[in-house]
């Protein structure tokens, strides 16, 4: 980079070469931001699991942090300890944080002002505000989340602040999420309808929600989004419609518009499966890891015995939907199927990315795809990649 310096303040002008440079320094990063991508679509009434992808592997929530901030605010809010219209004092920790509404140290917010700001703007100091008045401060605070997270089975998540902002020990998974995301949801009823709030005026200024879904999709009403380098784009999502709600969750977009495209057809995948089996059932909680959301079949139930689950093919909805991928190459480095995927994502931004591991023989390769398209999609990204000379196949949901 100094060399790189040197030789353009030789030959342009010293603003030109500032400008260039810190493009590079914004574009470097790019190649890193491939996050690991993970799924899950819950019913939020049986919590029968409609869809996964990894959504055991650990990631960064990004600002998905501030759900478990919120949900604890409104914990407070039910047994007293904070009141809607208190005023609460903005420290110089707080008004520090990036990212967030013009908060100056000294000054107070409402309680209702920052969860309001938390939700909409995903302000990074209301939530410190929230924390510290909730912690004594946001360390402490930070200990209670995942305390709070334990107590709600989120047996995989770590909080070590209140906001999101990165930390290399903060991590959480697409299940945890959407058990939070179900937690908002029957906990706190009365609160959760501040999920769906359009937008947030604070002084003279006017703050939109970030989460577009909220517009895009009918009946959505939350929850929250999420971005850091390292994460990606998140999106913890839930849409009600004919009497079932769905909990989608999404780690590790590629872009905004990438992550609320694949979310719509999460949303849609969730929605054409949501009755498609029998009735389940509550579990006894004794001896039963609660992988499933504490769900079983009613068949299980009688028999105090797991039920042999047929595999089970993507039906025809879920098919059309997003399941279809474009499959560029397997290699036997993870590392050189990253590579090739973030090449190529720019071509195919409505696609997720996939690094998938197989078997073969005595090692494993590596598949890089590009998920989450339907079939018309991934036949015509295919085609346009091949006229760019890059290799490429159709893979169909069932092709395994």
């Amino acid at each position: 980079m100094r060399l790189v310096a040197a030789t353009l303040g030789r030959i342009l002008p010293a603003t030109v070469t500032i400008c260039f440079i810190a493009a590079l320094l914004v574009t470097l990063p790019a190649a890193v931001r491939a996050a690991s991508y993970s799924a899950l679509v819950v019913d939020a009434d049986t919590g029968r699991v409609l869809h996964a992808q990894d959504a055991d592997e650990q990631r960064y929530p990004a600002s998905l942090t501030k759900m478990m901030t919120l949900y604890m605010a409104f914990d407070a809010l039910k047994d007293g300890r904070l009141k809607m219209n208190q005023s609460l004092p903005v420290s110089a920790h707080a008004a520090a944080q990036p990212y967030g509404i013009g908060l100056r140290a000294g000054q107070t917010i409402t309680v209702r002002d920052a969860i309001l700001a938390a939700i909409t703007k995903s302000a990074n100091n209301a939530s410190v505000v929230l924390a510290e008045a909730m912690g004594g401060t946001e360390s402490k605070f930070a200990a209670m989340m995942t305390k709070r997270a334990r107590e709600l089975g989120m047996t995989s998540t770590v909080f070590k602040n209140a906001s999101g902002l990165p930390n290399r020990a903060q991590k959480s998974t697409a299940r945890d999420m959407a058990r939070l995301g179900i937690a908002l949801i029957k906990d706190h009823k009365s609160y959760y309808t501040y999920f769906s709030t359009a937008e947030f005026e604070w002084k003279d200024a006017v703050f939109p929600n970030h989460n577009h879904i909220l517009k895009r999709y009918e009946g959505a009403d939350g929850i929250k989004t999420g971005y850091i380098a390292a994460s990606g784009f998140n999106l913890v999502a839930s849409a009600k419609r004919d009497g079932h709600r769905i909990v989608a969750v999404i780690f590790g977009g590629s872009s905004v518009k990438a992550r609320d495209n694949r979310m719509v057809q999460l949303l849609d995948i969730g929605f054409s499966k949501v009755g498609d089996v029998p009735a389940t059932v509550l579990a006894e909680k004794k001896g039963r890891d609660d992988t499933s959301f504490g769900l079983i079949s009613s068949a299980e139930a009688s028999t105090g015995h797991s039920a042999p689950r047929p595999a089970r093919k993507p039906d025809a909805a879920e098919a059309a939907i997003g399941d279809w991928a474009v499959q560029l190459g397997a290699f036997r480095r993870p590392a050189s199927a990253e590579k090739l995927l973030n090449k190529v994502r720019g071509k195919l931004p409505e696609a997720e990315p996939l690094v998938e591991p197989v078997e073969d023989g005595k090692t494993t390769l590596y598949r890089a795809r590009m998920t989450g398209l339907s079939e018309a999609d991934a036949r015509t990204a295919c085609q346009k990649l091949k006229r760019e000379k890059v290799t490429c196949s159709v893979v169909s949901p069932d092709a395994g």
